[in-house]
């Protein structure tokens, strides 16, 4: 979604891929040929002295075979691809997706905080002082164990989703796997699939250098990230993040005519580095391989803005600008104006899970506890 390194190699129109190793031309590269069962065939000898026995009178002349011989010129998309018209479904996926992100965090946080009171009262009560946690067998279990158990929430939750990334980043390594990856974990406006790549894509990396710059970075933030925001609430931005900046890099390329497709968690990870700048602005930030160059959380989160924003406006394609830009403005939202509209509206899922919940336990008959 992020970035479009893969851009010089996947071409989607209309739904369906093409590899172009070339401007203004379509070809698969030799070695996927080979991967994917699409391999050349040589002209047959037999075929070629027929030809020549035959003689131009009995095939066409030279002024009529000149122009089949003529490369195709490239064709772009149609205009209905790039239509505005096509962003009515991304835009009702993107709503409903936020909200049942925020509305979900919401239930299971709850639910957690119920399970914890009813087994900590449980406890109290004696009715659980004989049960102890079961025992890891295996040295190598063991030591899993103990690794996990010394991670922070935010780090668990972080190594959750480098797992997904690290997972999605080898079925890109699988030739018959690859039909699939192009069609759900790339975002392109110009695609068939709109509205699951917009998650998955998020997941989705085909460089090991872009996945693990981004890994790094989303790792470097999670203890942090994870204490303010609370890990329900870092996934549902995260995820949310994922698919607005997705939507807003398919508005942007639908409004420029850009066909490129975009791959990476970069917007969603600006989401979560956005919150935790505005959340501690004067937190001192580094390079890791700089770390001697020291600066505010601040002022990183003014030079990133101001470097996509420019990105955005002078049209470059390297990095999917605009994705970054919709990632690091909607964390900031999340985190400053937006934080209350998102506590109420949590607050009103959990109202209605609370009387379902109750009605459902109590067998409709008892309603204790009520509304919140």
């Amino acid at each position: 979604m992020a970035w479009r390194s893969c851009a010089v190699l996947f071409r989607l129109t209309g739904g369906e891929a093409s590899w172009s190793s070339v401007r203004g031309g379509s070809r698969w590269p030799h070695s996927l040929q080979q991967n994917r069962g699409f391999k050349k065939a040589s002209q047959k000898p037999e075929s070629r002295k027929v030809e020549e026995e035959l003689g131009p009178s009995h095939t066409e002349s030279p002024e009529a075979a000149a122009p089949r011989q003529m490369p195709a010129p490239p064709q772009s998309p149609p205009r209905s691809m790039l239509s505005f018209r096509r962003l009515i479904k991304p835009f009702a996926f993107t709503v409903g997706f936020t909200g049942c992100s925020f509305g979900s965090a919401a239930i299971i946080h709850y639910e957690s905080l119920k399970s914890l009171f009813d087994s900590r009262f449980a406890r109290f009560h004696g009715d659980g002082l004989e049960r102890w946690p079961t025992q890891k067998t295996g040295d190598v279990r063991n030591l899993i164990n103990q690794w996990w158990n010394s991670l922070s929430q935010g780090q668990r939750t972080v190594a959750v989703i480098i797992a997904a990334n690290a997972i999605v980043f080898c079925c890109w390594r699988v030739p018959f796997l690859q039909p699939s990856m192009i069609k759900y974990f790339i975002a392109n406006p110009t695609s068939n699939t709109l509205c699951s790549p917009m998650v998955l894509s998020t997941f989705s990396h085909f460089s090991f250098l872009h996945m693990a710059a981004n890994m790094y970075v989303l790792w470097s933030f999670s203890t942090t990230a994870g204490t303010i925001l609370g890990t329900e609430d870092f996934v549902a931005i995260y995820l949310s993040a994922g698919v607005i900046s997705t939507f807003l890099s398919y508005t942007w390329k639908v409004a420029t005519g850009i066909t490129s497709p975009s791959l990476g968690a970069s917007g969603a990870i600006m989401s979560i580095l956005a919150a935790v700048c505005i959340k501690m602005p004067e937190v001192k930030l580094s390079i890791f391989f700089l770390p001697m160059f020291t600066y505010s959380a601040t002022n990183a989160l003014k030079a990133i803005i101001a470097l996509d924003t420019t990105g955005v406006l002078l049209g470059w394609k390297f990095f999917d600008h605009a994705a970054h830009l919709g990632g690091a403005i909607f964390g900031i939202w999340s985190i400053s104006s937006g934080n209350n509209l998102i506590v109420w509206y949590q607050r009103q899922i959990l109202k209605i899970w609370h009387n379902l919940r109750t009605r459902g336990g109590s067998g409709g008959g008892d309603n204790r506890g009520g509304g919140r």
